[in-house]
């Protein structure tokens, strides 16, 4: 039988993302509520190699739950990828006595805390990326405050573009996954959407839509285009010299990533926070909390980070449908 865990460390790592404070809440109220003993790790896993830990009670994790970011900061950490570092890091949790340790965060922070199980560490991951691209679950913290973010500048360039009887190409983030822009492009009823995966490059197509939604007396042409696809100002350049139609180009950026978290993310974080720390009292280890069918369920690491995820062909086909 697993030993008792005591005391339970959380760290939030990688990008940050809305509702990762909800979270931080979650697990400090959920393990004092059970009995345990919470220490906070700033900096991820860079400041876990530093010793940036503290004790944390109810009263830390006070007037936090709408605010954006995350009040343990975040960073990048090449050192914790090399086994050495995995073992320091793996040796100064059990210094501080922390035999349980939740790891907010991405794919990323998820090999981290598969490292540290290997090494004796009881680890439990919570989904934290507004990027929506770890595959083993439906939803991830931080996704429904970025995607309302992107979408409110996105009505609001509309306005102008309209105006001045514009073309935009507003740059939305994920570099790799094109949720925010499937999402906004849907929401937002945008002309175009490019999606690094789905995108064949055919700039022509661009063009040509442009011109057939001018001579059918449209005022305006939006075009979502993800982070992974970029170059937007380029874009803009080219498409307004085949168009003749002026073409500005917006790139939303980090503003994705701050701001209030909305209802959907303060709930769901909430709600995985406390249930990594029941995984963590059931004596269970190297898991991975997901939300699948409304309902939270956890996979093990190894098999969570051996999945893969695509767009949803039905939801691509609805975009393109609506954007005629």
């Amino acid at each position: 039988m697993a030993n008792e865990i005591k005391t339970i460390g959380v760290l939030t790592s990688g990008g940050d993302a809305p509702g990762m404070n909800a979270a931080i809440r979650a697990v400090v109220r959920q393990a004092i509520a059970n009995g345990k003993k919470v220490k906070g790790i700033q900096r991820g896993y860079a400041g876990l190699l530093q010793e940036e830990i503290y004790d944390m009670e109810k009263q830390d994790v006070s007037d936090i739950i709408q605010r954006g970011g995350t009040i343990l900061q975040t960073a990048r950490c090449m050192e914790f990828t090399t086994p050495e570092g995995q073992q320091k890091g793996a040796e100064i949790c059990k210094k501080h006595g922390i035999d349980g340790i939740i790891v907010i965060g991405g794919d990323g922070s998820f090999r981290g805390a598969q490292k540290l199980a290997g090494l004796g560490i009881n680890t439990i991951g919570v989904p934290g990326t507004i990027d929506l691209d770890i595959s083993c679950t439906d939803y991830t913290i931080g996704f429904d405050t970025a995607v309302n973010t992107a979408m409110e500048a996105i009505d609001k360039v509309r306005d102008t573009s309209t105006s001045h009887e514009r073309c935009s190409i507003i740059e939305v983030m994920g570099r790799g996954a094109g949720y925010i822009a499937l999402w906004c492009g849907i929401s937002n009823g945008a002309e175009d959407v490019l999606l690094p995966e789905k995108y064949d490059y055919d700039e022509q197509r661009l063009v040509n839509n442009i011109i057939e939604n001018r001579k059918r007396g449209k005022k305006h042409h939006i075009i979502i285009n993800a982070e992974g696809i970029g170059h937007s100002t380029s874009m803009a350049k080219r498409i307004e010299a085949a168009t003749g139609v002026e073409t500005r180009a917006t790139i939303l950026g980090h503003m994705q990533r701050g701001g209030s978290p909305t209802a959907k993310d303060r709930m769901m974080a909430s709600l995985m926070g406390a249930y990594a720390v029941d995984l963590l009292c059931e004596g269970k280890s190297n898991r991975v909390v997901a939300s699948q069918g409304g309902c939270l369920v956890d996979y093990d690491i190894d098999e969570a980070l051996a999945m893969t995820k695509t767009i949803d062909e039905y939801e691509f086909q609805i975009c393109n449908n609506l954007s005629k």
